[in-house]
């Protein structure tokens, strides 16, 4: 075999793409795998257009199965869109998914991406008999790169879709247009469109109804099924030093716990910190909140937590209170819960002080005078019956207080006295307690339940009970010092805090009855009862009243005049009936019994027809003049430069208009607050009101009162105690200054 040699033609000495000339010997073998070399070169060109089209278009398809749409395809992995169900059904209820199967490396962004990307995006806008299917989002996976957090999917995963056919006796025609952000080395846009037809009849699962289930399955809920819950949530620092801080239990020991927290328009959060107890059933996490991401301060602030470990989640609603700077425990108690516990029986103990139980304390007063002479088994006994009443309202409060969290409502100390059903409540037990003290009527009990006085609901064991609870309900309007620091505590806390403080809070308050329990000679020591005793059970029935009739003014606020025009009149007119009723036949009693029962039904009925009244703490008047209050009013006035005095106050707060009338509408307080440069503003509790319910939380405050000074020097504001002095106030001014 010769050789081949080429040699370059004169023509082409000077060009790339001169012709070659070839030895003869192999010409037809060279020419025909040059056509050949050709032909596999068109075909690869052909072939890599191809893949490129579809790449850039996502429209490469496979074929679709029952029940689904086809499969939209490209470089991260292939979508489409799927029906748990083969037919519309009766009902028109459909349970669709969309499934994504990412190839690997890719992912997918959660509802809330993290600090880049954006979750996918669907628009059902060409879909006929479909109505606004609603996406559920599986808990997602962490994903940190050079230092950000993104949250997402990985591998497959499907969205369950909630949605109804219009009309389920015609077909639905779902087109779904679906814009994502897939990603692996780099970040690719894509948008896909499926088509998923579903005819009227039987919903006959179909081969995707145990797929859809498996991923709704990891949908978080309230944690119940996984024994997962929140006790409490915290922000520490302020700033860029801002943390936010969660307590989270379990049931089961955890194994790999995470946490993701929505806050929009408040701030982005770093990778939690986790301390796990010793048994790895309770959780801190604390979450940074990486530098110049913070809008506005945690405390106060909604949030959404999303709590995950393994194939378990929670997701609750959550708003931060401000915390200790200590870290939390994971494990047990708190610190500093065994100085809490002394400060909450300070609490109590002080609330028997408080305005708001002195008019029930008429009734104790009642009881300890029907002591005289008596026996002192029975003192003993009607002592700690009352004192069980206290500890038992608050267990009682504890409880309310601890289902109103995990419900995500608001929480405080006395705001119950915001519902006018149970102001009307009141109402109507002080009208019957006046009416019992001024002998119109008395209550039966079992024997069992009598001393050997009887007769008299108040020397009887319930009786003393009662009263005991009674007590404790009319104490919640009052705030108390120290009382507001352990309620602040415990509300801050999980179900296991808020019982201790409450029963310590109880204690506290029960604490008086109690010693006379121990050593019932005191009581003993007390004139005997005799014809003396009606005169001082008519004067305790008219503080009764009285209590009633400034309920009702608070009453008037809420549901309006007329309301508590029906309510009083009500109660009037069934005191006035068991009044006469000594003067009637026997054989008409029960007739009296039936018109207060139906007085009182009425007198509960009113406030739930009736019209609230505009604010009455919001006025201009007396020796300040007051501005209402509002978050960015306070935000505008201080980054003026104003010095700002803020009093949070409603018309069922006794303490708070024994501080108006004592230190804050009087003397040098009320001519510093007129002066110029000063601005008052007052914040209306009376009714419910979510602003002032953040703005308490944000001091770790629950209760009113509440009094803050804000200003050049004190842009956070100082918090005040609960018992103002003129001292406190003047000082604060002039710090804030």
């Amino acid at each position: 075999m010769t050789g081949i040699k080429a040699f370059p033609s004169d023509s082409a000495k000077h060009s790339r793409t001169a012709p070659v000339v070839i030895d003869t010997g192999r010409r037809a073998v060279l020419l025909f795998a040059a056509r050949k070399l050709e032909e596999d070169m068109m075909a690869w060109i052909k072939a890599a257009l191809t893949a490129a089209l579809l790449l850039l278009t996502g429209a490469a398809a496979e074929a679709a199965e029952a029940g689904a749409s086809d499969w939209a395809i490209s470089e991260s992995g292939k979508v489409r869109l799927i029906s748990a169900a083969t037919g519309t059904g009766e009902a028109g209820q459909l349970r669709l998914g969309l499934q994504f199967k990412l190839e690997t490396g890719w992912k997918i962004y959660w509802r809330t991406p993290g600090d880049a990307g954006y979750p996918p995006k669907l628009d059902w806008s060409g879909s006929a008999n479909l109505e606004n299917p609603q996406p559920h989002w599986p808990a997602p996976h962490r994903f940190v790169l050079a230092g950000l957090q993104n949250y997402g999917y990985v591998g497959e995963v499907i969205l369950p879709l909630d949605a109804r056919a219009g009309d389920a006796s015609r077909p639905v025609a779902a087109r779904l247009t679906v814009d994502f952000l897939a990603c692996a080395q780099i970040c690719v846009p894509q948008k896909v469109e499926l088509s998923l037809n579903l005819s009227p009849g039987p919903a006959e699962p179909s081969a995707f109804a145990h797929d859809i289930g498996r991923f709704t399955a990891l949908v978080p809920g309230d944690g119940r099924r996984h024994g997962l819950s929140l006790d409490s949530a915290e922000a520490l620092g302020g700033g860029d030093a801002s943390v936010l801080r969660l307590g989270v239990s379990s049931v089961e020991p955890f194994t790999d716990p995470d946490a993701f927290v929505e806050a929009e328009d408040v701030a982005a959060f770093g990778q939690p910190k986790i301390t796990l107890s010793a048994d790895r059933r309770k959780a801190v996490f604390e979450l940074p909140v990486p530098a110049g991401s913070l809008l506005k301060p945690l405390a106060g602030a909604p949030l959404t937590v999303t709590v995950t470990d393994g194939l378990r989640a929670v997701e609750v609603a959550a708003t931060p209170v401000a915390g200790t700077a200590a870290p939390m425990a994971a494990g047990g108690a708190a610190p500093g819960l065994a100085g809490m516990l002394l400060v909450a029986l300070l609490g109590g103990l002080i609330l028997n002080l408080m305005p708001c139980v002195l008019p029930v304390l008429s009734i104790k007063v009642l009881g300890v005078l029907g002591h005289g002479g008596g026996e002192r088994a029975h003192v003993r006994a009607s002592f700690i019956a009352s004192g069980i009443g206290i500890v038992a309202s608050f267990l009682a409060l504890a409880a309310l207080a601890i289902g109103l969290k995990q419900a995500g409502a608001a929480v405080g100390w006395g705001i119950q006295f915001q519902q006018p059903g149970f102001l009307a409540l009141m109402v109507v037990l002080l009208a019957l307690f006046a009416a019992n003290l001024w002998g119109m009527f008395e209550i039966p009990m079992p024997t069992f339940l009598f001393s050997r006085n009887g007769g008299n609901a108040h020397h009887t064991v319930l009786g003393h009970f009662l009263s005991g609870a009674f007590a404790t309900l009319l104490a919640t309007p009052c705030s108390a010092p120290f009382l507001g620091t352990a309620i602040g505590f415990a509300l801050a806390r999980g179900p296991g805090e808020i019982v201790m403080i409450f029963t310590a809070l109880g204690l506290g308050m029960a604490a008086p009855y109690l010693a006379v329990a121990v050593w019932p000679d005191a009581a003993l020591k007390l004139p005997k009862p005799g014809r003396w005793m009606v005169g001082v059970r008519k004067v305790l029935g008219l503080a009764l009243a009285g209590t009633g009739a400034w309920l009702l003014t608070v009453l008037m606020v809420q549901a309006g005049m007329l309301a508590a025009l029906v309510t009083g009149g009500a109660m009037v007119g069934a005191v006035a009936v068991l009044g006469l009723r000594h003067r009637l036949p026997v054989a008409a009693r029960p007739a009296v019994t039936a018109c207060v029962v139906a007085l009182a039904g009425l007198a509960l009925a009113a406030p739930f027809h009736g019209t609230a009244n505009g604010d009455s703490t919001g006025e201009t008047g007396g020796a300040v003049a007051w501005s209402r209050f509002d978050s960015q009013t306070l935000a505008r006035l201080v980054s003026d430069g104003k010095v700002v005095f803020v009093d949070v106050t409603a018309d069922w707060c006794i303490t708070c208009k024994v501080n108006k009338a004592a230190v804050v509408e009087r003397g040098e307080v009320a001519r510093r607050l007129a002066s110029p440069g000063v601005v008052s503003l007052r914040a209306d509790w009376t009714k419910p009101d979510e602003s002032i319910s953040r703005y308490l939380a944000s001091f770790g405050r629950y209760g009113i009162p509440f009094n803050a000074v804000y200003g050049p020097s004190a842009p956070d504001g100082i918090a005040l105690p609960e018992l103002l002095s003129e001292a406190d106030v003047l000082a604060a001014l002039d710090k804030a200054r």
